[in-house]
C-alpha cells in the first residue's frame, strides 16, 4: 500500500542464516511488523520490493536463509518496526548477521545534490543473532574488515596483525563486561546502529546494484 507524501524510501538489505528447523510460518510471523507496515496481508503479498530490480524478501528453505533487498515507503516510525523485527529474528537466527537499512530522502533529487543541498538520508547497521556472542562476532568481523581496508592503503596486510589483535582484545573486554554484569541472560537487542553509517547529509549512499 503506497504511503502518500511519505518522507522516505526505506531500503532493507541483508541475509540471515536461520536454524534448520525454521519454517516459513515462523518467518512470516517474525517479519509481520514489516509486511503489515507495507499494508499487506501476508509476507507473500509484501515480498516484492517497490523496485523491480530488487529481489525483495526471499526465504530459501533448502539453504535455511532469509535474504532481504526490499524497499518500502515510510517515515521514522519504521525504526520501531525494525526493532521488533530484529528481536524476532534473534529467536530464529543460527549465526550473527548484519542488516543494512537506508532511509532515502524522497524529496531530494539530482538537482538538489548539484546545488549542494543537504538530504535527510540516514543509514543504520543493525545486528541479529542467537546470543550476544554471535552478535559481537559479526560486529567484530565487520570492524576488522573496515579497518584493514583503510589501513591497507598505507601498509602491507601482513603488518596489520597487531591491529586486529587489539580489536579482538577490545571485543573480548566488552564480552567479559557483559558476562560480569549478568546481561548475558537477557534477550539480546538486535539493533546496533552506527557501523559504517553515512548519517545525515553529505554524499548519498548508492542503492544496491543487482
Amino acid at each position: 500500500m503506497a504511503r502518500y507524501n511519505a518522507p522516505f524510501e526505506i531500503h532493507v538489505h541483508g541475509q540471515v542464516n536461520l536454524r534448520a528447523d525454521v519454517v516459513f510460518e515462523q518467518l512470516q510471523d517474525a517479519l509481520k511488523p514489516m509486511w503489515k507496515y507495507a499494508g499487506a496481508r501476508s509476507l507473500a503479498d509484501a515480498a516484492e520490493s517497490s523496485y523491480e530490480d530488487e529481489p525483495g524478501i526471499k526465504f530459501d528453505a533448502h539453504e535455511h536463509l532469509l535474504q532481504m533487498c526490499w524497499t518500502v515507503e515510510g517515515d521514522d516510525d519504521f525504526r520501531q518496526v525494525l526493532d521488533e523485527v530484529c528481536m524476532n529474528l534473534n529467536d530464529l537466527a543460527q549465526t550473527g548477521a548484519a542488516i543494512e537499512v537506508t532511509f532515502y530522502d524522497a524529496e531530494f533529487d539530482d538537482d538538489d545534490e548539484a546545488s549542494d543541498a543537504q538530504s535527510q538520508d540516514d543509514f543504520l547497521m543493525l545486528f541479529v543473532g542467537p546470543d550476544p556472542a554471535a552478535i559481537m562476532q559479526v560486529q567484530r568481523d565487520l570492524l576488522v574488515q573496515d579497518v584493514v581496508n583503510i589501513m591497507e592503503r598505507h601498509f602491507d596486510g601482513a603488518q596489520l596483525g597487531g591491529v586486529v589483535a587489539e580489536i579482538d582484545k577490545l571485543f573480548g573486554e566488552r564480552f567479559d563486561e557483559l558476562v560480569n554484569s549478568l546481561q548475558i541472560g537477557k534477550p539480546p537487542r538486535g539493533a546496533g546502529g552506527g557501523h559504517g553509517g553515512a548519517g545525515h547529509g553529505g554524499g548519498r549512499k548508492p542503492r544496491h546494484l543487482h
